[in-house]
């Protein structure tokens, strides 16, 4: 049965650059001030290590891990102690190879995992990282849940929408303040081309190479209309209305005239 309304918190964390200890201690901290009636928390990509801006691939190795390393089991115990649902990336070592892998830890225990397809290759996240090749999906409390990571979100064909496959698309990211005005129009591009929600996280701080980050992070409605409401500095609120989202897509249906096509690797 799906559940009406979902109750979502974005955290524009303001990343340490590849000190884990003290971001994994500061992501506990925002934990315990969630408001009670939270059943998502999105976090940035890389939120533990930030990006590695300039290092080389045994640099990365060292802050890798596996899906069974500290960071994945850290969440799960939040995900069990708050009863929420935590969604975000890290930097993860399977088989020798690195990823940029995204994260759905639910309450249960139960856990899903994507690798980043489009890795960056103006920073050579494609030197040292293996794209992934399935978009994640997941259903929670009844809604669909798609996510990308970072430089997807360029991407509409990742991103598409296909028959209303998902209610609520999220992207988590490291993007400069640079370009963040590219950030902020793609995430409403994706929600008006997709008639979804989307859920963009971006973090702060300043990486290794001097770029700052100013934590642009918005949830926007299928009409790419912006819903969230900070509190604070470290807190987005919104909640989605399941109803709202379906009188739209019944009102207005272009994904029915939408365009037929098979994605190739």
């Amino acid at each position: 049965m799906t559940q009406r309304h979902l109750n979502v918190c974005l955290l524009p964390l303001e990343i340490q650059w590849g000190k884990k200890k003290e971001n994994m201690q500061k992501v506990g901290e925002l934990f315990d001030m969630l408001h009670p009636d939270t059943e998502l928390v999105i976090l940035p990509e890389t939120f533990s290590t930030g990006f590695p801006v300039g290092k080389n691939k045994d640099e990365i190795r060292e802050d890798a891990e596996k899906n069974t390393g500290l960071t994945i089991d850290y969440l799960k115990h939040l995900s069990r102690k708050h009863n929420v649902a935590i969604a975000g990336s890290f930097i993860a070592n399977t088989g020798g190879s690195l990823y940029n892998r995204a994260f759905f830890i639910e309450p249960s225990g139960e856990e899903t995992f994507a690798d980043k397809r489009h890795l960056f290759t103006m920073a050579g996240e494609d030197k040292n990282f293996s794209r992934g090749r399935d978009r994640l999906k997941v259903r929670y409390l009844g809604w669909e849940i798609a996510m990308v990571v970072c430089y997807d979100i360029r991407f509409p064909v990742w991103c598409r929408n296909v028959g209303n496959d998902y209610d609520l698309l999220i992207a988590v990211a490291n993007w400069p303040k640079v370009r963040v005005d590219a950030w902020n129009q793609l995430l409403k591009a994706r929600a008006i081309e997709n008639e979804a929600y989307v859920a963009g996280v971006n973090c702060r701080g300043v990486d290794n190479g001097g770029f700052e980050y100013d934590g642009s992070s918005m949830l926007l409605d299928f009409k790419g209309k912006e819903i969230s409401t900070p509190v604070g500095s470290d807190f987005i609120y919104a909640s989605l209305s399941k109803e709202k989202l379906d009188r739209f897509r019944e009102k207005f249906p272009a994904f029915r005239d939408a365009d037929a096509f098979t994605l190739t690797d």
